[in-house]
């Protein structure tokens, strides 16, 4: 999938199908079809002359907001719990955490369950359903969240997308099973959440779906005094911005 932008990185809407785009190093570029119907989402086949991965690593560039100040380098886009590339964009609420801090978690009695997730582009949540994410939750998490809420535990979701992937997992008993795969889950307040408790999440724009996500969570009340007290205090979104803790 391919957004292509113009030279002000603005978005190029309706690009032609069929067309070819030409990359750095003789690389190229197909445009096959529109994503989903979007007007700016593309599918593309690429013709690179070596692996994604290594070719991204000679050419490509993390996706950036106006707001982060400065180009910062890859690995500040990865988060401590990163270990497979596939993501779009860093799970940016995982960011603040720091192996230090981990390590002074469990040692108070929390307990951290590993998710795989490969995020989409947040850019597209703008007045637009979420496309499908890949995810991965093992057995080994499940188990340990069925036990936290049978010990009388909260199991906390660190961002909207493990909210979505644990969700779609959940039974309707509220149980987490192991899963992996594709996820076009959206979840809604008429939804709600079946297996968590709460989420740390960072904050989202007023027309994003992730805010239906948030108010399942929290309720609209809570959600509407916490954003109201994020824009008095000047709180920063997207991947170098602030963070809260929704607990309802």
């Amino acid at each position: 999938m391919v957004e292509l932008r113009t030279h002000e990185r603005l978005r190029f809407l309706n690009p032609p199908i069929g067309a070819r785009l030409e990359l750095p190093g003789g690389a190229h570029a197909q445009l096959l079809a529109r994503h989903l119907g979007s007007d700016r989402l593309c599918v593309a086949s690429l013709a690179l002359g070596e692996p994604l991965d290594a070719y991204l690593g000679k050419h490509g560039r993390p996706i950036r907001y106006r707001p982060d100040g400065e180009s910062w380098p890859i690995e500040a886009h990865h988060t401590i719990f990163a270990l497979e590339p596939g993501s779009a964009e860093m799970p940016s609420a995982g960011r603040p955490f720091t192996t230090e801090l981990v390590t002074e978690l469990v040692a108070r009695g929390v307990l951290v369950a590993p998710v795989t997730l490969h995020t989409g582009v947040s850019s597209l949540e703008r007045c637009e359903a979420p496309y499908p994410e890949r995810y991965r939750v093992p057995a080994a998490t499940a188990r340990l969240a069925n036990a936290v809420r049978a010990w009388g535990g909260r199991v906390i979701a660190v961002g909207t997308t493990v909210v979505r992937a644990l969700e779609t997992v959940a039974g309707l008993d509220g149980a987490i099973h192991p899963g992996e795969g594709s996820t076009s889950l959206i979840v809604t307040p008429e939804r709600g959440l079946r297996a968590l408790d709460g989420v740390l999440t960072g904050w989202h724009e007023s027309d994003s779906s992730h805010l239906e996500l948030l108010q399942a969570a929290a309720g609209p009340d809570l959600l509407e005094r916490c954003y109201r007290a994020a824009r008095a205090e000047g709180y920063v979104g997207h991947e170098f911005g602030d963070l809260n803790l929704i607990l309802p």
